[in-house]
């Protein structure tokens, strides 16, 4: 795969008329491979003069007709860095979703993926727990398939997380998750049932419970969701390709 170039990870997982829809795919950032997958949560930076944002990869998908390469993500962006401001009812760990999604071709979309994240410094960091205390009886493979099973409908990831190991990726690299308020308020509770419990616990009730979240991923930052805003400029950003939701959503529905 040359440096810059971005290739389909696993088998495609739909087709509808002339779009094929895929579960992940492969880039470079800073000269070396990552890939991105359905339900993952990353940051972002959508124009330099903006502030760094969250974005979940919701749909990947293909235009067989044009060739071209196309993604639809959910934004998040801290309340601060809304028109609104951040006010006395927002929580700390609180993020707010754009209220429409946003279709980018996936050229530009690894042009807005942000590395260096050493600035952002909210979210409740989650608890890990001992890799070593799920290597039993295939705990962690379990709870693996049942995290993604949650974020994605049931599909199957299982070429895609082979292909993220021969990378030497793993679903531990997640460093940012974003619940809704329900999830979040479940898992401040079960943080603070848990509190001086044997690990036993942790790999067990505590961590099915919460989905695997505080399983698969190395001490990552928790952020909840729990309102819209219209977001004054996305709409000027040249990266943004309205016309293939427009295509996609007329297709879709005339059948």
């Amino acid at each position: 795969m040359e440096p810059n170039s971005l290739q389909w990870v696993g088998s495609p997982c739909g087709l509808h008329g002339p779009y094929i829809f895929y579960k992940a795919f492969q880039f470079h950032l800073e000269g070396k491979p990552r890939i991105l997958s359905l339900g993952d949560f990353f940051f972002v930076r959508c124009t330099p003069k903006d502030p760094i944002c969250i974005a979940e990869l919701q749909l990947l998908w293909e235009e067989r007709t044009s060739r071209q390469l196309l993604s639809s993500s959910k934004l998040y962006f801290l309340p601060e860095d809304t028109p609104q401001g951040r006010n006395s009812d927002h929580g700390e760990d609180e993020v707010i979703a754009v209220s429409e999604k946003v279709i980018v071709k996936l050229e530009d979309l690894v042009k807005w993926v942000h590395s260096d994240c050493s600035k952002w410094r909210c979210g409740l960091r989650a608890g890990a727990v001992k890799t070593t205390a799920l290597g039993r009886n295939g705990q962690k493979e379990a709870l693996l398939k049942y995290r993604q099973s949650t974020l994605n409908s049931g599909l199957n990831f299982k070429d895609v997380l082979k292909e993220k190991a021969d990378l030497g990726e793993d679903e531990e690299e997640t460093n940012v998750i974003v619940l809704s308020y329900p999830q979040y308020c479940r898992y401040r509770s079960m943080l603070k049932r848990i509190q001086d419990k044997p690990s036993s616990i942790l790999t067990d009730q505590f961590a099915l419970a919460l989905g695997g979240i505080a399983v698969v991923s190395k001490n990552p930052q928790i952020l909840y969701c729990r309102d819209t805003f219209d977001h004054p400029t996305l709409i000027e950003n040249e990266s943004i390709c309205d016309e293939f939701e427009e295509r996609l959503t007329s297709h879709c529905s005339s059948k």
